[in-house]
């Protein structure tokens, strides 16, 4: 067996973008025979969209906006050209957001996570997410069953029927949430049952902790993690080298300012935007919502694809203030007003039982009547006075926040 799923891991960075870029002007034209994307992309000429500086001119379509576009034309909102029953499985996710599955082998593109975190033909694995309406069970399903793995679809819940079939079947490895492991593992050290088959494991869903992770490495289980989202399938796995998160292959990953499409220099957190190079379900510039960061270099474990630090919390801070909501847009647009301004960051407080915010502003330069002027614009876009704060080039923290909300809870 090889350290790694296929040759497409281990190519030059290169060669894959090539391949990638190259591949995006016939998944574009795919993806406006569909009636919102043709709207959407009026205008664009397929052919000219080879690099990321193209691809950053498209506009972004917010996961967060699906739910609404998709009510006022069901099931897809007018994304998918293909029939709904073209595909292989139809799911719900909460907001609701419906999705499509693909008739491929692997459409969710899991298997090389699992790959990754040491599954192998024969294996047999204890799949713990849900089969019921939404995708994360058959995503990883699929996945097990391409690696040639046995698959108990155990779902969550009824820790005493896992019990049994743990002991009956011996599993080998595990996928689920990582608090539902541990909620395994307690069960069975209270009950005497010997669940040690269990060597590995998969966790997606929730946030493990080093905490976590530490205790169940104690138990004798190696467990990787998995970022993924039940639109897209898998983004990022964890790999043996520890370091970070290799992205998957096959897609193209932005790392944009929230509130905007603008790409951040690498290193900087942003909001994760996905282009999906599926013709079944083309996805083109999808915001879903995730914080993270590029780690520079390559991963230890010989995969040449860019790594991220993992999931770093919501990119949606829209913040009530007045009984009015400010959105990161509305705070990416003063920005866009004023030249000199670096990046920003609305801080929103509480005075005397009275909401407040500043603007924090890095900026280039400080013209003549800057500050005065940056309030106007600030007023003029959220219809809210606040104060304006001048920083120097490097001051704000880099987590994301475009919006921190500081008022106390309670």
């Amino acid at each position: 067996m090889t350290e790694h799923h296929d040759a497409l891991e281990t190519c030059s960075p290169a060669a894959r973008e090539a391949d990638l870029f190259a591949r995006l002007p016939k998944l574009l034209a795919a993806a406006m025979q569909a009636p919102a994307y043709a709207e959407r992309l009026a205008g664009i000429d397929p052919a000219t969209i080879t690099d990321r500086k193209a691809l950053a001119r498209l506009p972004i379509l917010r996961k967060a906006d699906l739910p609404a576009l998709q009510k006022a034309a069901l099931p897809f909102g007018g994304f998918v050209a293909e029939a709904p029953g073209s595909f292989g499985r139809l799911f719900t996710s909460p907001g609701p957001i419906f999705e499509p599955e693909g008739t491929a082998i692997d459409s969710w593109g899991a298997a090389r996570g699992l790959y990754a975190a040491g599954f192998r033909p024969g294996d047999i694995v204890l799949n713990t997410l849900s089969y019921h309406l939404t995708p994360g069970g058959f995503i990883l399903d699929s996945a097990a069953r391409a690696l040639h793995c046995a698959v108990i679809p155990a779902g969550p819940g009824n820790i005493e029927q896992q019990m049994e079939v743990i002991t009956a079947y011996r599993p080998s490895a595990y996928v689920g949430t990582p608090d539902f492991l541990k909620i395994l593992i307690e069960a069975a050290e209270t009950r005497g049952v010997d669940i040690s088959s269990i060597r590995r494991a998969v966790v997606s869903g929730a946030a493990f902790p080093p905490s976590l992770q530490a205790w169940v490495r104690e138990r004798g289980i190696d467990a990787y993690q998995l970022y993924a989202t039940a639109d897209v399938g898998v983004i990022a796995y964890e790999t043996p080298a520890r370091e970070g998160m290799v992205l998957n292959e096959n897609l193209i990953v932005e790392i944009v300012r929230p509130g905007t499409g603008d790409p951040v220099p690498e290193g900087e957190v942003g909001e994760v935007v996905i282009t999906n190079l599926d013709p079944h379900h083309p996805q083109i510039r999808l915001a879903v919502g995730d914080l993270t960061a590029v780690l520079p270099g390559a991963s230890a474990c010989g995969r040449s694809n860019t790594r991220i630090k993992g999931w770093m919390g919501r990119a949606d801070q829209a913040a009530k203030i007045k009984g009015m909501f400010v959105r990161p847009e509305q705070v990416a647009e003063i920005a866009k007003r004023h030249a000199e301004i670096a990046k920003l960051r609305l801080v929103v407080g509480r005075t005397n039982e009275t909401d407040t915010m500043t603007l924090k502003a890095e900026i280039y330069a400080e013209p003549a009547g800057f500050v005065d002027a940056v309030s106007s614009t600030l007023q003029q876009v959220t219809k809210l006075k606040g104060a304006v704060e001048i920083l120097p080039l490097g001051a704000l923290p880099n987590d994301g926040k475009v919006i921190a909300d500081e008022r106390p809870v309670g």
